[in-house]
């Protein structure tokens, strides 16, 4: 082209300017993606089951096939002498002795002189390959005289002392009021709770490596690594320092994760060894390795007036704590306390004992305690609103608890308690439509497309669950945690030891320094005991202990990074805002951004979050042994076979008491699963024991429920009060749903079906009405 066809040539057209790409929103209240979403979904999160080391040797334990029996001789030799086995381990190679006041203390790494559980641990092996440590434990010859097992709670009291000491692990007479009251309306109930399993879907795993120093350092998937440190250094003989747990990835937990039996064996086989030990544990393994949730004996009696306003509530209440004691003291004591429920009960009389039988150990389960007797006070209601021909949920409306009222340890509840807005949210929600009756809504009813019933045989029912839980410990309780925040050129970190187990901490930690700080890319670092303690993971107290301890070394940065700006324009740093990575002044003479204020700098501070003190109940039961309280409202929806006694959950409606919400989605997600949980612990879960022997511990004998067996979970309100003396406001979320949605279920098959139904899980037997249906 010459120059002067160039010259009058149309110019090229400009290219389109990039569009200016919107920050992400992030910060408080939003749906912050959690960071470790991407990995876990393409299966590339690291879990303990994945770890691997240079020598690498693995373990397997020996455990007892009987609930109860003496141990005569145990002979390792054979297991010694086959190829490849590279150590054996009994009691006699424990050098430690028990922690003191650990929940965990009065349980051996391994059996000694008696077994009081089956599975009990007798031995552990390492071997170069996982086959060989598994046919070397069996190789083991233990000679045993079998005792006759003591699986009745109510017969602990009187038989032989299973344990040195004793059989009783607590009792709770609590006493409020006037014990010689009477209400003019009375009913009484008997009601069965059952022995549920906290079910990680993740392979329970774990990895021990020798140190130089003759410690050892744990690679697991701990929901409390300094508490588990504590004991693993106690019972090895050595130093806390000299113990490293270092948390690996936690496939989710809704009780402790990694139970002792699995932990403790390790490390010491890899002393022993010196090389690298790994187990990973076999379903039935983590089966009769871990604890799993109270079974519970429950007596009650219900006094009101006329008009069905509370009286008195008398009731006993015998929880099964297994073979060993564990946390089976704080379960009793939640369950004491919260044993009337969120009703104002002016007398109540409440004793509660926790006692040892040869049946597996039971421990901690979200919403231990709590649950129960949930079932139990809900179902008593049930009885008294039929009593009195009144609408159960208005019953319920006359009676609930709020702010200012008083438990019955004398407690007065000084946190938002808006139970009757919750409970008035689901009672006014919509009802789901009833099934068609139409071929192509078959699987809508009981049991299915090939069910054997039929259609005219389906009754409804409505029915409701008001739950409440404590947050952190109780008792005394020393709840601190400690957090650090670093900033180095446009990036924060974050190094606190609370360990995340599904409720989101880490993706919180990242969205306080981002609302504190304004800076985008927030790193949590992976948590060990080199850190500061941060305490378990359960109760929700990671969003408030852990949560605020992040705050507050997060405010320190903020006021370092201020400081200088704030004295170079003559202002104080309180009319300074950070918002979106910049900083600006109230009036708008000063406008920069975090990285310019940084200036290249690395700042840093440490904070602690330790909320009030608590005090243990006393004598009486009486005591301020609680720093918050969650509740939650639960209308349940069920469709049930009243000739075969199926149930459907149609629909579960849930409102309750956050305080603030931090992360819409995650909220969501944990009160979903929570009530999911729940429904398992209504209709199918239980884990059989006949005579103290697990019965199919396998997901084929215990069974879960699946995505098809998930209820629609409605969330009609989510009531925004904040919790003045909680950072942020907020509440625990999940834990109260899982209180709650067993006994609204239970009550909606009573509704159905007009039967009792006073046993957790539902059987079908007890959902069959007591008239059968007519053509």
């Amino acid at each position: 082209m010459s120059d002067e066809a160039a010259a009058t040539a149309p110019a090229a057209p400009a290219a389109p300017e990039a569009p200016v790409a919107e920050p992400l929103p992030h910060g408080l209240g939003v749906s912050l993606t959690p960071a470790e979403a991407r990995a876990k979904t393409e299966g590339t999160f690291p879990y303990a089951a994945d770890l691997w080391a240079e020598g690498l040797l693995w373990a397997a334990v020996l455990r007892s096939p009987h609930a109860h029996a003496r141990i005569l001789s145990i002979d390792t030799s054979h297991a010694r002498e086959m190829p490849g086995v590279r150590a054996v381990i009994t009691h006699e190679d424990v050098p430690g002795a028990s922690l003191p006041g650990h929940r965990a203390a009065d349980r051996p790494v391994f059996a000694s002189d008696v077994v009081r559980h089956h599975g009990e641990a007798i031995a552990a092996v390492a071997a170069d390959h996982p086959d060989t440590a598994r046919m070397a434990a069996a190789a083991v010859i233990v000679e045993y005289e079998v005792l006759e097992p003591v699986t009745d709670p109510e017969q602990s009291f009187a038989a032989e002392p299973l344990h040195p000491d004793g059989n009783l692990i607590r009792h709770i007479p609590l006493s409020h009021g006037d014990q010689d009251v009477t209400g003019e309306i009375v009913v009484e109930g008997q009601y069965r709770i059952g022995r549920q399993d906290p079910a990680p879907i993740g392979a329970e795993a774990g990895l021990a490596v020798p140190r130089p120093d003759g410690g050892v350092e744990l690679y697991v998937a701990s929901t409390d690594p300094h508490g588990d440190r504590d004991l693993a250094a106690a019972r090895y003989g050595l130093e806390p320092d000299r113990v490293k747990i270092v948390v690996t990835g936690v496939p989710g937990a809704t009780a402790d994760r990694e139970d002792q039996s699995f932990q403790l064996p390790l490390g010491l086989l890899a002393l022993r060894t010196g090389c690298p030990v790994k187990l990973t544990a076999t379903r039935e393994e983590s089966f009769l390795g871990h604890t799993h949730r109270h079974p519970t004996l429950l007596r009650y009696r219900h006094h009101a007036d006329a008009d069905g306003k509370l009286v008195k509530v008398e009731a006993q209440i015998l929880l099964d704590a297994g073979a060993y004691a564990d946390t089976s003291s704080e379960a009793l004591a939640a369950a004491v306390s919260f044993a009337c429920g969120p009703y104002v009960v002016p007398h109540a009389f409440i004793e509660g004992w926790a006692v040892r039988t040869n049946n597996p150990p039971s421990g901690h389960v979200r919403g231990e305690g709590a649950l129960q007797v949930c079932a139990a006070y809900e179902a008593q209601m049930d009885k008294l609103a039929k009593k009195l021909g009144v609408d159960p949920a208005e019953l319920r409306l006359r009676n609930v608890m709020a702010t200012g009222d008083v438990l019955p340890t004398g407690q007065t509840v000084t946190c938002p308690a808006p139970v009757a807005e919750l409970l008035a949210a689901v009672r006014d929600f919509p009802l789901p439509a009833l099934p068609k009756d139409a071929p192509e809504d078959e699987w809508l009813l009981p049991g299915g497309p090939e069910g054997a019933g039929e259609p005219s045989a389906v009754r409804r029912g409505v029915g409701y669950g008001l739950g409440m839980v404590h947050m952190l410990g109780a008792e005394g309780t020393d709840e601190v945690s400690t957090a650090t925040v670093k900033v180095h050129d446009g990036v924060a970190t974050v190094i606190c030891a609370a360990v995340e187990t599904g409720q989101g901490f880490t993706t919180l930690a990242r969205q306080i320094v981002q609302e504190t700080l304004g800076i985008d890319e927030v790193h949590v670092a992976p948590v060990d005991t080199d850190q500061p303690p941060a305490g378990p993971g359960c109760r929700g107290r990671h969003t408030w202990v852990s949560g605020g301890a992040v705050e507050r070394a997060a405010k320190m940065v903020r006021t370092q990074l201020l400081q200088p700006l704030a004295h170079k324009f003559g202002m104080s740093t309180e009319l300074l805002q950070i918002a979106d990575g910049k900083i600006t002044s109230y009036d708008g003479v000063l406008s920069t951004t975090v990285t310019e204020a940084m200036d290249g700098k690395e700042l840093w501070a440490t904070a602690q979050c330790r909320p009030h003190p608590t005090e243990p109940l006393d004598a009486d039961g009486q005591g301020d042994a609680f720093v918050g309280l969650a509740f939650c409202a639960i209308r349940a929806v069920v469709d049930v076979d009243i000739e075969l006694g199926s149930v459907r959950v149609v629909e579960l409606a849930v409102a309750q008491d956050v305080g603030r919400i931090l992360n819409p989605a995650q909220v969501a997600a944990r009160i979903e699963a929570g009530v999911t949980q729940g429904v398992g612990a209504a209709l199918t879960e239980n884990l059989r024991t006949p005579r103290g022997l697990l019965r199919h511990p396998d997901f084929t004998g215990y069974t879960l429920p699946t995505s098809l067996d998930a209820p629609d979970i409605r969330i009609v309100k989510l009531v925004e009060e904040r919790d003045v003396v909680a950072p942020f406001g907020a509440k625990a979320v999940s834990a109260a749903p899982v209180v709650a949605s067993p006994a609204a279920v239970a009550s909606a098959v009573r509704a159905a079906t007009g039967r009792p139904v006073n046993r957790l899980p539902i059987r079908p037997q007890a959902a069959v009405a007591a008239t059968p249906p007519t053509d």
